[in-house]
């Protein structure tokens, strides 16, 4: 299955890219870069550097957006990802370059040239596919499922009361995200915040002898670090991970909420995902609950079997 991965190249970005390289099921044909985490083409530097370290500087990153719909970056998330995005981790800058394209623009050419088949996984703010919507209006067609980390649905935010990160930093591009006529899974933190990477597991990465396992281990102290602050426990949840294993079908969801999610765009509850009434007529988002099984085993194995 081709895949595109639209991203904001963070420290659990790192971890999805290098799930998705090892899984047999999917092509990665193209990555966007967003700013969120970090900033677009941080990102973009990030992805290309760890495309190099992981064998595969032919897979081409294009620079997207820098700001979101009608504002602008506030920075990122250092006190999460550290001041690169990946936790002061030096990697070795890639020689491939960036794509000339546009980020929108490399997913449009991506999108026609796998017509019907094209899988897109979107774990940053949407702004990128927004514009690739309004920029093809037959991308829906194109790409008829599309998989998005984002959103919290029946549980609170973690920017905002009410709002999830990469759909709070973009509220009015996810709202036409959403709008669109195409099948979402929607992988929000109703999940995500139920699935943990912890110390003895980052210490399986920290001393392989993959490269690419190895650096994420290193990345993952800053994780775990922002975590031990705020939560008091040495684990992160896997966000955009576990959403690329449900993307390629490394793991299952078990319980979902057949419905309509629509966005505020406006007001205190700004980037707020809300459902529709389960069960809906024509719905076509699945809001993933729970996941079977041991996800976060399923890719710590994958990643370092390679």
């Amino acid at each position: 299955m081709p895949l595109f991965l639209d991203c904001d190249t963070g420290i659990d970005d790192s971890v999805a890219i290098a799930y998705l390289l090892a899984s047999p099921e999917v092509e990665l044909v193209g990555v966007s870069t967003v700013s969120g985490n970090t900033d677009a083409r941080q990102a973009a530097r990030n992805t290309l550097a760890l495309l190099a370290l992981a064998g595969r500087p032919d897979v081409p990153v294009a620079v997207g957006a820098e700001h979101p719909q009608g504002g602008r970056f506030d920075g990122g998330a250092p006190q999460v990802h550290g001041r690169n995005g990946i936790g002061e981790v030096q990697l070795t800058d890639s020689t491939a370059p960036v794509h000339p394209a546009t980020g929108p623009e490399l997913l449009v050419d991506q999108a026609r040239r796998h017509p019907g088949r094209l899988h897109l996984l979107a774990i940053g703010p949407l702004t990128n596919v927004a514009a690739a919507l309004r920029a093809e209006p037959e991308l829906a067609r194109l790409v008829p499922r599309i998989t998005i980390m984002g959103g919290a649905v029946t549980v609170g935010g973690n920017i905002t009361p009410y709002a999830e990160a990469n759909i709070g930093n973009d509220a009015a591009a996810a709202a036409e995200v959403f709008a669109a006529d195409w099948d979402i899974t929607v992988v929000g933190l109703d999940v995500t915040m139920t699935q943990h990477l912890e110390e003895e597991t980052r210490q399986r990465l920290l001393t392989a002898d993959r490269p690419v396992a190895a650096a994420l281990g290193r990345m993952l102290e800053c994780y775990f670090g922002f975590y031990r602050e705020t939560t008091g426990t040495w684990r992160t949840p896997v966000h955009d991970p576990l959403a690329a294993a449900l993307a390629v079908g490394g793991a299952d969801a078990d319980r979902v909420l057949t419905t309509q999610v629509t966005v505020v765009t406006e007001g205190e509850e700004r980037g707020r995902t809300v459902a529709a009434t389960d069960g809906e007529p024509g719905a076509r988002h699945t809001v993933v609950l729970s996941v079977a099984g041991d996800p976060v085993g399923h890719i710590v194995d994958r990643i370092l079997a390679g």
